[in-house]
């Protein structure tokens, strides 16, 4: 197991105050990850490799780990394909266990597990095994979320498994579950509608007494066109959703067309360009960079290809770029996104995506600046896979990079986010590829937990793990 702690250089401020001269203040301090703890969720949870990917392990699977009030919640298959949700406080080296009646019913990576809380009355929801076809849902008792200490964790805490929201149907074909928590302690559900190359995002929220389809708001149609060829169909692949402190809803995305006439080579990928919006209504009116409104949930007009002012980082086909990467705000409320591509200095066409991100992938840190600007910076790290990477700021606003098998790049924010490097190589893991961070412990008690499966082959089942590894303090 290697790991290194890297610290910035410390900087001396020199500060004015009334009445004493020369008065100094450290500077925060750089990035740095120390191994706290590595816990066994299930010796042998279910393993086949689909999309690239596992089903235990998406960068879309929001939340597949999560902590609230002290604990820590996880989601995942066991071998024999049941549904299980477990918890621990938070420290503590043992997980509680409740097995579900549902069973996973295809090999698809796409069917994962997805959890969020309803604060108003505090809920646990779970919406799982759905890829453009019908969901599966279910959701606790009131108040076990807010006094986990007292209340037994039992299935007789949730409910029976349902194929709609308490009686909302939303549509038949549904993909890519999550949720997300209003500032008013609503409860959010961001979903697609239909399928890949032709779909639009859509939007419900639960209030404490029911659902609501608040309706979609992406479009899949008009025209793109690029060097090669025309697309008249698409979908918006979001790499998250997310409210700021002040309430803001940020969300970066990648557009994949449908025709693939638009590419260099049949054997790239159709993602292009990343993209920017914000609501700041809670998510029923969207808007560009530039702040002019480009779409209306459950409207009649959708942010679309067509529109203005959406592209952040103009990126054509040709480059494999990864759809669903991931996002973050920092505590100004500015965004931050990962985004991940084959540069052009390896070639200007890609011709297997999964073979030339494995070769000449490199991710990159996307960010807007206390000036308005996007500022793009390289990871000097190779994917050495064709998957996913995801981003988390520690409380002094350094970003750290999770990449595939585990590896942890980090940059400082007294850098301007231009010193990345390797904090941890992963070594000892054995991790398949992508993992699943907790995005809400870090503010919590200031650690990165990540979960993680064991590589594995054919449908032989392998050890699913959290590990944890304490942050600057």
């Amino acid at each position: 197991m290697k790991r290194r702690t890297v610290l910035t250089t410390a900087i001396l401020a020199a500060v004015s105050t009334p009445g004493i001269a020369g008065t100094a203040r450290a500077a925060d301090p750089g990035p740095s990850v120390s191994l706290r703890q590595n816990t066994q969720l299930d010796a042998q949870a279910v393993f086949f490799v689909s999309y690239d990917g596992l089903v235990n392990n998406n960068s879309f699977q929001k939340n597949g780990l999560l902590t609230y009030k002290g604990y820590q919640y996880a989601v995942w298959y066991t071998a024999a394909r049941n549904a299980v949700v477990a918890r621990r406080a938070l420290g503590a080296s043992s997980w509680s266990t409740v097995t579900l009646s549902h069973q996973l019913k295809a090999n698809d990576s796409h069917n994962v597990i997805s959890m969020g809380v309803s604060k108003v009355d505090g809920r646990l929801h779970l919406n799982m095994d759905s890829h453009s076809d019908g969901f599966f849902y279910v959701k606790s008792v009131a108040g076990l979320m807010d006094n986990p200490g007292t209340t037994a964790w039992t299935s007789a805490a949730f409910g029976a498994v349902q194929t709609t929201l308490d009686g909302l149907a939303l549509t038949t074909q549904f993909t890519y579950p999550q949720f997300i928590a209003t500032p008013e302690g609503k409860l959010q559900l961001s979903y697609r509608v239909a399928i890949s190359g032709n779909g639009r995002n859509a939007l419900a929220e639960y209030d404490g007494s029911g659902w609501t389809a608040l309706g979609e708001w992406s479009s899949s149609t008009g025209t793109y066109t690029s060097e090669h060829g025309s697309s008249t169909a698409r979908n918006m692949y979001l790499h998250g959703i997310d409210y700021d402190k002040n309430g803001r809803l940020h969300s970066f995305f990648t557009w994949r067309e449908q025709n693939g006439s638009v590419m260099c080579s049949s054997g790239g990928i159709t993602n292009h360009d990343t993209g920017y919006v914000y609501s700041d209504d809670r998510g029923r009116t969207w808007r560009n960079n530039a702040g002019a409104v480009v779409g209306t949930t459950g409207g009649s007009d959708k942010v679309a290809v067509t529109d203005s002012g959406l592209v952040v980082d103009a990126l054509n086909p040709d480059h494999s770029l990864m759809n669903q990467e991931s996002q973050t705000t920092d505590a100004a409320g500015l965004p931050h996104a990962i985004i991940s591509y084959v540069p052009g200095r390896f070639g200007q066409c890609t011709t297997n995506y999964v073979n030339d991100r494995t070769a000449n992938g490199r991710a990159f840190h996307l960010r807007k600046n206390s000036s308005g600007s996007w500022q793009k910076t390289e990871i000097p790290v190779p994917l050495n896979s064709s998957q996913r990477t995801k981003l988390l700021l520690d409380k002094y606003g350094n970003a750290y990079a999770i990449f595939p098998f585990g590896r942890i790049a980090a940059a400082s924010k007294a850098s301007g986010y231009t010193d990345w490097t390797i904090l941890y190589d992963g070594s000892g893991l054995n991790a398949f590829g992508e993992v699943v961070i907790d995005e809400s412990r870090v503010a919590a008690d200031n650690v990165l937990s990540f979960m993680y499966q064991e590589k594995s082959s054919g449908t032989t089942p392998s050890a699913l793990h959290v590990v944890d590894f304490t942050l600057p303090a």
